[in-house]
């Protein structure tokens, strides 16, 4: 049985935990709100007449309140804010913090219009198809201008920034079709940049996959554009070219050329990807060629999936054949 806030036509639809969680804050607030409001207008009327001057010769006389009620009318709305600012600091960061198990999609806003790409490379325009009760984190670019990431149902919105990357995170709990805006002004057809998430039953969602062309929609694997860029020429361990082992560094800190420490994320691996002498690492030199211009936002987003999957695990994998094809090479005879 759905609740009236569900079917209420002043508010969107509810498709996830965290959307019912911001309602209650929501509600709360503006019931808290709306009840001392009333009480403050009823009291200011009750004392106006209880104590209205009765005849022109009446004067006022001080009142000396005593210290408990004084006491009493700030610790109660103290305590009320406090208990109201630690629920919304709970909310704010379940809604922040991706949950460990997200599956990762992209999204690339362009005017007019939505980019969304699923983690094997597939494409979708101004959609997005995904299962229900999973959780999804999607890392977030714009090709142009600023642009809003905004699904009402979700409650979720978040700013889509040229030059570097934003997150939000969602997990839909009921199937359907749910509205997707611009919730930033991009321009003259800023009101069509619209679009919809489709959340599907597990299922279905596999069917649909199934049922998909890879060809056309396809963007090349970080893999392959590691090769095809030549990255792996230098960012390997037998390299000769001295430059940073790339295995395992996301997540944590380097020191940079000028003493500084940054945090490797999407951020720094896109800025390192396009204008790599702009925090050059402690030790090495700036001779690494830029990407600008070579590969596309989708294509850098699956790099930077690439390099983030990257362990110390799979380094020593790699380098184990090199070491045994050199030893092979050595042996007389061979």
């Amino acid at each position: 049985m759905n609740r009236w806030s569900d079917t209420f036509p002043l508010f969107p639809e509810r498709a996830t935990e965290l959307a019912r969680e911001i309602d209650n804050l929501y509600f709360f607030a503006l019931g808290l709100t709306a009840f001392f409001s009333l009480l403050i207008a009823v009291l200011v009327f009750y004392f106006a007449i209880r104590y209205r001057r009765q005849h022109e010769d009446e004067v006022g006389k001080p009142e000396k309140a005593g210290i408990w009620l004084e006491v009493t009318w700030s610790v109660i709305p103290l305590v009320i804010l406090l208990g109201m600012f630690a629920w919304g600091a709970k909310v704010f960061f379940e809604a922040r913090r991706p949950p460990s198990d997200a599956i990762e999609y992209y999204v690339t806003g362009k005017q007019w219009m939505w980019k969304m790409q699923h983690p094997d490379g597939r494409r979708e325009i101004n959609q997005l198809h995904v299962p229900v009760g999973q959780s999804i984190k999607l890392l977030m670019t714009s090709e142009d201008v600023i642009h809003s990431f905004f699904v009402p149902a979700f409650r979720v919105k978040m700013d889509v920034l040229p030059g570097r990357y934003t997150t939000l995170w969602f997990r839909a709990d009921k199937v359907g079709t749910y509205r997707l805006f611009c919730a930033e002004y991009c321009g003259a057809e800023h009101s069509y940049m619209g679009g919809s998430i489709i959340v599907l039953e597990p299922r279905d969602y596999e069917a649909w996959l199934a049922g998909r062309t890879t060809q056309p929609q396809r963007v090349a694997t970080g893999e392959e554009l590691f090769t095809r860029l030549a990255c792996d020429t230098c960012h390997r361990s037998t390299s000769a070219v001295q430059a940073p082992i790339l295995n395992g560094i996301f997540g944590h800190m380097v020191r940079l050329a000028d003493g500084s420490e940054v945090l490797v994320d999407e951020n720094y691996l896109r800025e390192s990807i396009l204008n790599p002498g702009a925090k050059l690492v402690e030790g090495y030199l700036a001779v690494m060629p830029t990407a600008q211009g070579k590969v596309s936002e989708e294509e850098l987003l699956q790099l930077i999936r690439y390099l983030k999957s990257l362990t110390p695990e799979t380094a020593a994998a790699s380098a184990a054949p090199a070491a045994t094809t050199e030893a092979s090479a050595e042996e007389p005879g061979s």
